[in-house]
């Protein structure tokens, strides 16, 4: 999309004149506190997959299986990439790095962190509780589990404040400023409104459904597998509902330009759910098909509801990044 080619430091100037100044030193601190922070956090969660890939101080037997290597050492290369991205957000080279070389990384990992960040209080607890009542874990496990958790709320928490502060820098006019910044010629509305409409109903569709398995309704689940609905899947099942719903609120506000004034609240909404339907829908249907872990749902519901996810991700991040840029447009010729 052109609010991702054409991004240019010389391009972004005027706005950057019109709706916020250089950073200010209080705003590039909560950067380098933030960026620094995650780098600090992540640093334990990479180096437990690095040693877990090699097949060392493994939890039980199942994570020694090629399959599982191969996802302990793809979540190690998410974590170095979290680090990269930390350290970008704090040096000055940063900020001249290609937009999508940021964007796409940061989306996927705020759907997967964030929805987390509001999960691990009880999963957290819920998984080393289960760990020990099964007696499938060694003493070490327990001590990694802390490390894990620690990193994953570390990385949620000081990951997005740090991008946060890098995107009101380089890109003011995706956090600041009121929903409408009125119109410009050639802008792409009346696509994103319709488009936003379907999406929104997909959502909606999605949502009730998750909500739906979450409060225990069983249609859609396969019978003979309904034992495997444990804590986990029902807390996760109700975040992608809640996310779906505030996806789709989100999306409706950003094109229709009417709801809260400001425009930050529903793009966090719309970003956020858009990168996690996105990333937990492909996680799931690859992790099924990689770990051969038996799910609740029945194969077909599984393989709808990974897909519909999936697509409802990057259709709403299309959407996203279609307002962004006449967004851009818009405050450029108010300059």
């Amino acid at each position: 999309m052109g609010y991702l080619a054409t991004d240019h430091r010389s391009d972004s100037m005027p706005i950057m004149t019109a709706m916020a100044a250089q950073p200010t030193s209080r705003l590039m601190k909560m950067r380098r506190i933030c960026g620094y922070g995650t780098v600090v956090a992540v640093m334990p969660y990479m180096l437990i997959k690095i040693v877990w890939t090699f097949g060392l101080f493994l939890p039980n037997e199942e994570m020694g299986e090629a399959d599982w290597r191969a996802i302990n050492a793809t979540t190690a290369v998410l974590a170095a990439v979290g680090i990269l991205l930390a350290v970008a957000f704090i040096q000055p080279w940063g900020q001249r790095l290609p937009a999508w070389l940021i964007v796409l990384p940061v989306w996927v990992g705020t759907g997967l962190l964030v929805p987390m960040l509001v999960l691990a209080p009880v999963l957290g607890p819920a998984a080393m509780s289960q760990d020990e009542q099964a007696a499938a874990s060694n003493d070490l496990w327990a001590y990694e589990q802390v490390l894990v958790m620690i990193s994953l709320v570390g990385v949620g928490i000081g990951l997005p404040l740090a991008l946060a502060g890098y995107a009101k820098a380089r890109w003011p006019e995706a956090l600041s400023g009121p929903v409408d910044p009125g119109e410009t010629q050639g802008n792409t509305r009346a696509l994103q409104t319709t488009v936003a409409r379907l999406l929104a109903a997909g959502c909606v569709a999605l949502g009730l459904v998750k909500v739906f398995w979450a409060a225990g309704g069983t249609l859609g689940l396969d019978a003979d597998r309904l034992s495997y609905r444990d804590m986990w899947w029902h807390l996760l099942s109700l975040s992608t509902g809640v996310w779906a719903f505030a996806g789709a609120w989100g999306l409706l506000v950003l094109t229709s330009r009417r709801g809260p004034r400001k425009f930050l609240i529903p793009m966090a909404a719309s970003w956020i759910s858009s990168g996690m339907l996105f990333s937990y829908g492909l996680y799931s249907l690859l992790t099924n098909l990689g770990t051969k872990r038996p799910s609740p749902e029945s194969d077909v519901a599984h393989l709808l509801a990974g897909q519909a996810g999936t697509v409802l991700g990057v259709l709403m991040g299309m959407v996203i990044l279609m307002v962004l840029h006449d967004r851009r447009a818009a405050l450029r010729e108010a300059v």
